[in-house]
């Protein structure tokens, strides 16, 4: 059964017809390229030719086929030789994979010319498969079309699972316990994964133990988490902590449920005629639960967490920074749909107008504007900013982001429920405190104000040996200056100045 969007085939036969003799595809799926071809061989009624530097060149659609030489039947393994016998055999589909490298051999690089040449008389095409390696010489960029191969939708996932259910179920029993949206859920985590590797892990799943059940959903994420490690551009973050211990923020919230059922089922919203929504950007207070809310929204939605630390991304040679940029972007739709976190945006871009840096840190923020507006890929975009002074005005304008959220201190409804939450959460029974008394005396105080109250109040009452007591955190919170108090001023301005550029997220 293919696997190939019928529109992509039909353009990629389109250019062979059209006697595109030169097909450059920028991919690291070679098995993806090898499936597409063979079936535009097969309906052009071409005979499909496959070279590889270790293999060799063979002519038929089997990875037993012999191979093609003049003489002998041995492997022909050097680019020029086996660029000539694609000269003698004159038509045909030749993928030549990682044929890219040797462009800058002047003998290759003529035989590749006069294939291509021969290409435009003839019926068939050289197909070359490559990735980030591809550089063209001026001779070739006449004859040769460059596309990027699609990433591998839904429904290509959806039905891999449903063929290789079917075929292993012709070898042992094999029960599928799968609720509908857990189902989505696990072809989702299957996103991002060439063919081969969603292939894997799939058969892994069911060979394990006969059946595919809701704790696969979970396993099947540690394909792309090796994914992350590798790249090491980005970071995965366990997404463990819900909207449950997220305390107010009500507007925030009802917000993002709204896009919730996008995630969950996607092809019935594109149908409705829905996307992938883009993101948000939430400026506030300090320690008010922005980052907490990037975490929250990843558990909600199921979906992996993925940190962009922009420190990973500045190296100290020249154009390594932009290229780590690409590249990380590039993992983020490819691993897609995820929810992408970068804290403390101000500080990662706050260098975005001026040439301090040589201009690195400008081409840098230029490339994140212009990826933020038209980026491919399921990628929800979390991104928050403390202090708006330093955040150039490009990021605040519609279409960067859905919506810009105010963060700001919390109330006293909220405040009680930030105390039960962090009480819960180090053993405390909250029902024991004075919730309404807390929450008065905690009036100005952050979140992360009142957790370290709670914290420095335990490790009094560890000192003293007795047990954490409502005047335990009381005298703990009549101790700290809170920074509403320090940095007034300071949060006057940014309250003013959110008042009519942002939507209050409680």
């Amino acid at each position: 059964m293919s696997l190939a969007a019928p529109e992509l085939l039909e353009n990629l036969e389109l250019l062979v017809r059209s006697r595109y003799g030169l097909v450059i595809l920028d991919t690291l799926e070679e098995e993806r390229v090898e499936e597409l071809f063979k079936q535009i061989a097969s309906k052009l009624q071409l005979h499909y030719y496959s070279w590889t530097r270790s293999r060799g060149l063979r002519r038929g659609m089997n990875a037993t086929d012999p191979y093609v030489d003049e003489k002998t039947a041995q492997p022909v393994k050097e680019p020029a030789d086996a660029l000539r016998i694609v000269e003698r055999e004159g038509t045909g589909i030749f993928h030549f994979a990682g044929l890219a490298a040797w462009f800058g051999d002047p003998v290759v690089e003529r035989h590749v010319r006069d294939v291509a040449t021969q290409f435009a008389q003839r019926r068939g095409a050289l197909v070359v498969s490559g990735h980030e390696n591809v550089r063209l010489p001026d001779s070739l960029r006449p004859h040769a079309t460059i596309l990027q191969l699609p990433p591998l939708r839904f429904e290509d996932y959806r039905l891999l699972l449903d063929r290789i259910v079917r075929e292993q179920s012709t070898r042992m029993k094999v029960k599928v316990e799968l609720s509908a949206e857990e189902r989505v859920r696990l072809i989702q985590n299957l996103t991002g994964l060439t063919l081969v590797e969603a292939e894997k892990v799939i058969n892994q799943l069911i060979i394990d133990d006969g059946c595919l059940r809701a704790d696969d959903v979970e396993l099947a994420l540690e394909a792309k988490r090796k994914i992350v490690q590798q790249d090491g551009l980005l970071e995965y973050w366990p997404a463990e902590q819900g909207m449950a211990d997220v305390a107010g923020l009500g507007g925030l919230k009802a917000w993002l449920a709204k896009r919730r059922n996008i995630v969950a089922d996607p092809l019935r919203a594109a149908e409705f005629g829905l996307s992938f929504p883009k993101g948000v950007l939430l400026l506030g207070v300090p320690g008010c639960g922005k980052s907490l809310c990037a975490r929250a929204v990843a558990h909600e939605w199921g979906v992996p967490l993925l940190k962009l630390d922009p420190a990973n991304l500045y190296d100290k040679y020249v154009g390594d920074s932009e290229k780590n940029f690409k590249r990380a972007m590039q993992t983020a739709e490819r691993l897609a749909p995820i929810v992408l976190w970068i804290d403390e945006l101000e500080k990662a871009f706050a260098g975005g107008s001026n040439d301090e840096d040589g201009g690195v840190s400008r081409r840098v923020f230029g490339a994140f504007l212009s990826w933020l507006q038209d980026r491919r890929g399921d990628v929800f975009v979390v991104a928050t900013s403390n202090d708006v002074a330093k955040l150039p005005p490009e990021f605040i304008r519609k279409g960067r982001f859905d919506e810009v959220f105010f963060v700001d201190l919390p109330g006293a409804g909220a405040r009680r429920a930030i105390f039960t939450i962090h009480l819960r959460k180090r053993k405390q029974d909250a029902s024991l405190f004075d919730l309404e008394r807390l929450a008065g005396a905690s009036e100005g105080f952050s979140g992360a104000e009142m957790e370290q109250a709670i914290v420095s109040g335990l490790y009094t009452a560890f000192s003293v040996k007795t047990a954490l007591s409502t005047e335990l955190l009381l005298a703990e919170l009549a101790a700290t200056r809170p920074l509403s108090r320090t940095m007034q001023e300071r949060l006057d301005d940014l309250r003013n100045w959110a008042s009519k550029r942002t939507v209050s997220a409680d």
